[in-house]
């Protein structure tokens, strides 16, 4: 089996088994990954400096744990691929295989879901059942949100998820195998959990700055596929790309901004967080209508990126083959 088939065969064998849903929490790395940092956030100490410290030693005492059992199995894996030693089913069995173990590590169908959630309280009038539904994407205070911020937080969330819960881990897939994958839930997790102001702002400072170097490619990338993808869900392709250019940077974090800004122009609305920042122009109303295509945004830009990955593993095996 070629290479480039090899990868077709783990992304399909991967996005059938998001289809199926979520692995059992007992048996799901991002929940052994949150377990873990809560473990050692349980121990941390007082004082900037203390908790600076502190807080990178987190991430150099969970790096083995959370990579080297990904790494494991990405080397049996590669063994059961290995054509010299193995037939065609074992082969085929060892790349399905692949695609299971790589499932847990991005979330293209429960991400839909939860924006989908959102949008159906809103459709049945019940901005209570909305609010609710909305903490799924979304950690801030949701009970003083209107219909339309409720909305726009939803449209927001999806548009900055799909970049870090969708395209950056099969980034990291495209180049380092499921180690790299694992690695970028890994410190993700670490920046949802501790990385942010307050109680955490220093113990969750490196987490923070490592997260925000891991996503500057992911990020940009997420922009662009809303950009050129614009045309098929519905979106405006130009107004994508001039509010991409005008309003990624008006956010606090260097990434966020991007996919968000991209999405608000391709969908020819205004998504704001009252306080912080607006993207975008009140163009059209952020309706159910908008929401579904938001919701066609998320599926395609997934199942583009998915593709792109076939299409790097191809390039890498053609070259590492002229190189020798």
């Amino acid at each position: 089996m070629s290479n480039r088939k090899e990868r077709l065969a783990v992304l399909a064998a991967a996005l059938a088994f998001d289809q199926i849903g979520e692995p059992p929490a007992p048996y799901h790395p991002v929940v052994w990954y949150g377990k873990l940092i809560r473990r050692l956030e349980n121990t941390a100490p007082s004082g900037k400096a203390a908790q600076l410290f502190y807080g990178a030693a987190m991430l150099v005492t969970a790096t083995p744990c959370g990579v080297l059992p990904a790494l494991g199995l990405h080397k049996l894996v590669r063994w059961g691929q290995d054509s010299e030693r193995h037939t065609g089913p074992v082969r085929l069995a060892a790349t399905l295989s692949e695609g299971a173990l790589l499932k847990p590590f991005f979330a293209l169908r429960m991400l839909v879901r939860a924006g989908q959630d959102v949008r159906l309280r809103l459709e049945e009038q019940d901005l209570p059942g909305a609010r609710e539904a909305l903490k799924s994407l979304v950690s801030r205070d949701r009970s003083g949100l209107s219909a339309g911020l409720v909305a726009a937080a939803a449209v927001e969330s999806l548009a900055e998820n799909l970049s870090d819960s969708v395209v950056a881990p099969l980034f990291y897939y495209t180049l380092l195998g499921l180690p790299g994958a694992a690695a970028y839930r890994l410190y993700n997790t670490f920046d949802s959990m501790i990385g942010y102001r307050g109680k955490y702002e220093y113990l969750g400072k490196a987490a923070a700055r490592l997260d925000d170097l891991l996503n500057l490619i992911p990020a940009r990338l997420t922009a662009l596929l809303i950009i050129g993808l614009a045309p098929f869900y519905g979106g405006d392709m130009k107004c994508a790309w001039r509010t991409w250019r005008t309003d990624a940077g008006k956010t606090a974090s260097p990434n966020a901004g991007h996919p968000m800004a991209a999405a608000a122009g391709a969908l020819r609305v205004q998504l704001e967080k009252t306080g912080h920042y607006s993207l975008g122009q009140p163009l059209e109303p952020i309706t159910p209508v908008v929401m579904k295509k938001a919701e066609r945004m998320v599926w395609l830009v997934g199942f583009c990126a998915a593709g792109l990955v076939v299409l790097g593993g191809g390039r890498s095996r053609k070259c590492k083959t002229n190189g020798k």
